[in-house]
């Protein structure tokens, strides 16, 4: 990952500009280089380095087959987001943030069934049966589970990891994240206070540019992470031939030997008898 992060690209997307100085949030001094005409700069190459960082912390959790929620409600973040998430087949919440999303998520998967249940009406005939209102109050509730669920309705379980663009807007989301410990990613401005993430990208999150650029490097490595995932599924099976004959080698092994130490007693028994009789001649 680190080779392919570069500071020029990062400069050009105007990743660096921070908000104005008199809004910035003191826990964000070790990533701001400068000062500029009342903005603040971020430091790129911090921003590089915690770009890799989480980059390889969310490759691991996507290769270990959990999912990693996108949360961005923000106008400019909004369309970059759903694109990135559905790219690397990732939930996404970029309409209004349901309440209780995670801390509530029982009552969330039953608005998503709710919604599955209205396309099995659609599908078997029952939808057509009802009256021309019902059906018309069926498709509005249908509309709105769709927008503000529809690209969560694979999410079974609560997610390996949150991505959040803009904390302090997003604050809600970053509260019931840390309720349930699930790791928060973030892009983090100058305006936030970076002790509410784990992993966090000291980056501007109010430009569409610098939000486009940080994603395609996150969303990358989820993909990668994906990809990983497969082939290591397709790998043990070939292992699992190998060991099996392997297993039946060993098996067959102790038997073989068995045989062969009961045909050796076998001829002593029989040798046993045969000098014995020559003795008695000699003998007589």
């Amino acid at each position: 990952m680190a080779n392919n992060i570069e500071v020029k690209e990062l400069l050009d997307a105007g990743v660096h500009f921070g908000h104005l100085t008199r809004r910035w949030d003191p826990n964000m001094a070790p990533y701001i280089y400068m000062e500029r005409n009342g903005i603040h700069i971020i430091n790129l190459y911090k921003t590089a380095a915690k770009i890799e960082e989480s980059s390889e912390a969310l490759k691991k959790i996507a290769a270990s087959g959990r999912k990693i929620l996108f949360v961005a409600t923000k106008k400019q973040a909004k369309e970059i987001v759903a694109e990135k998430a559905s790219k690397a087949n990732q939930p996404y919440i970029t309409e209004r943030w349901p309440g209780g999303m995670l801390t509530n998520f029982v009552t969330i998967r039953k608005a998503v069934k709710k919604m599955a249940a209205i396309d099995r009406m659609k599908k078997d005939g029952t939808f057509n049966t009802l009256s021309k209102k019902e059906r018309l109050q069926v498709d509005r509730l249908r509309a709105k589970l769709e927008k503000n669920l529809g690209s969560i309705s694979d999410m079974t379980r609560l997610p390996g990891a949150l991505f959040v663009v803009d904390i302090t807007r997003e604050h809600i989301a970053v509260k019931e994240a840390q309720k349930l410990n699930i790791p928060i990613f973030a892009m983090v401005d100058t305006n936030s206070d970076p002790r509410q993430v784990d992993y966090l990208i000291p980056a501007n999150d109010d430009a569409s540019k610098s939000i486009d650029k940080v994603m395609t490097y996150v969303s990358d490595a989820i993909i990668e992470g994906l990809s990983e995932r497969k082939a290591s599924k397709d790998a043990p099976k070939k292992d699992d031939t190998e060991s099996k004959a392997e297993t039946k080698t060993k098996a067959k092994a102790p038997a073989k030997a068995e045989k062969a130490e009961k045909a050796e007693k076998a001829e002593v028994k029989v040798e046993e008898p045969v000098v014995s009789e020559a003795a008695k001649q000699e003998e007589e």
